[in-house]
């Protein structure tokens, strides 16, 4: 094997490639991410509480179909990345465009879904009135594109979110196309062979992801209870949390490559060596970006015009709330390992877990307790069992997988009824 043909993510420094796929991700994401924040940030000039709330109600349920979209990704790069790994180029390219049309073929369903539906779920969340009315209208000219030939009408936050969201996919599929040649479109044959696998990924990935719109629902129906102040508030804090915590959103997807190629190769020194990257590179980025809130929380308070409780809620965050981010980001790294070794209920078990029993009793007694701060308080302390648990998990899994490979076997992972603390005779991965 030349030089050429062998992964780029199996050799070379683990530290090194975390930083670059994560730089280069972050990229992509804070783009879109940013002109979420333009756009709220010109609606709070208006001085309008519940358009901000609005926004808030809107995001809220639109996270829903883009966890949805990140679980099909996990998919889709986690099959790519294993055949890359063992070094067929031609299969990943054909598996890259079986994952692309069964990805479009679940989104164009939800989107309709959704759209359909956007009144009764955004009611559900405790939106009412004109707030209500605002909410449905935003989310109608957001999630299905064909909206635009009909001229149902548009403003102008929906357009440059379409547009933002259009011009990413224009770069990813240029990348994807003309500068890695990861794109065939696939015979019937592996189309059908492929969906098998993709969505036995796909599904628990996307069942792991839709845990935190979940979570965040929760917590929107809390806050709604404290009104459109509270609410606006909350729609500003998350506005702000992805893009200061943006590079590790993008850290959790950009290291699946990285471990999947590396799994492929069946270089599991390389595996644990990229997860402890990963892990220093959460612990240094959160408190960076925690210092830097609590010093300009004001400042960003000023930015959007916030005043009485919404003022008070974007300091609590940065001040205490932000720093329980950390925990977040332990969480997703150690949920992009089980992804792509295989091992994809136990994201969803640590993602639900940390959504249900780590946000629902918290929130709502911190709420009960302290008002919109206590609910708020309590997502963030909720996190920090899951986190810590998620890691301690995840390198165990590692090192198990590693133990029950020599290097002239069959790569086997365990049943997957199964513990990976176990020492029984372990499956072999299909």
């Amino acid at each position: 094997m030349n030089d050429s043909s062998i992964p780029r993510f199996v050799t070379g420094s683990t530290l090194r490639h975390v930083l670059v796929m994560t730089l280069t991700a972050s990229i992509g994401l804070m783009s879109v991410f940013f002109v979420d924040v333009l756009n709220l940030l010109y609606i709070s000039m208006l001085g309008q509480q519940e358009l901000a709330a609005a926004i808030g109600y809107s995001g809220t349920l639109m996270f829903f179909l883009t966890s949805v979209a990140i679980g099909l990704t996990i998919a889709t790069s986690a099959q790519v990345s294993r055949a890359l790994g063992q070094g067929d180029q031609d299969r990943a390219a054909q598996l890259s465009g079986a994952g692309l049309i069964l990805m479009f073929v679940t989104m164009i369903m939800l989107s309709a879904i959704l759209f359909i539906f956007a009144r009764p779920l955004t009611g559900m969340l405790g939106a009412r009135g004109a707030t209500l009315d605002i909410a449905v209208r935003f989310m109608h000219m957001v999630v299905p594109l064909f909206i635009f030939v009909f001229n149902l009408g548009i403003d102008g936050a929906a357009i440059v979110t379409v547009i933002s969201r259009i011009v990413l996919f224009g770069i990813g599929l240029y990348g994807v196309v003309s500068v890695h040649k990861l794109l065939r479109i696939p015979s019937r044959a592996v189309l059908l062979d492929t969906a098998k696998p993709y969505f036995a990924i796909g599904i628990p990935a996307v069942m792991t992801q839709l845990a935190t719109p979940a979570g965040n629902a929760w917590v929107t129906a809390e806050i709604a209870k404290f009104g459109d102040e509270a609410v606006a508030g909350w729609a500003i804090i998350g506005r702000i949390t992805p893009v200061a915590f943006g590079a590790i959103f993008a850290l959790s997807g950009a290291i699946g490559p990285i471990i999947g190629q590396n799994f492929g190769a069946r270089k599991f020194d390389r595996i644990q060596s990229t997860m402890i990257d990963s892990f220093k590179v959460v612990i240094v980025y959160v408190l960076l970006v925690w210092l830097a809130l609590a010093l300009l929380r004001n400042p960003l308070s000023d930015l959007f015009g916030a005043t009485g409780q919404t003022r008070e809620l974007i300091s609590f965050f940065c001040l205490f709330v932000a720093g329980t981010f950390l925990f977040n980001g332990l969480l997703f790294v150690a949920n992009a390992a089980f992804n792509n070794l295989g091992f994809p209920l136990y994201s969803t078990i640590a993602n639900w877990g940390r959504a249900t029993l780590g946000v629902i009793p918290f929130v709502s007694l911190g709420a009960l307790w302290y008002g919109p701060e206590g609910a708020l308080a309590g997502s963030g302390l909720g996190t920090v069992i899951f986190g810590l648990a998620a890691t301690f998990v995840c390198l165990r899994v590692i090192k198990t997988i590693e133990l029950r490979n020599p290097p002239n076997d069959d790569i086997q992972l365990p049943p997957a009824a199964h513990s990976p603390f176990s020492t029984g005779k372990a499956a072999t991965l299909g």
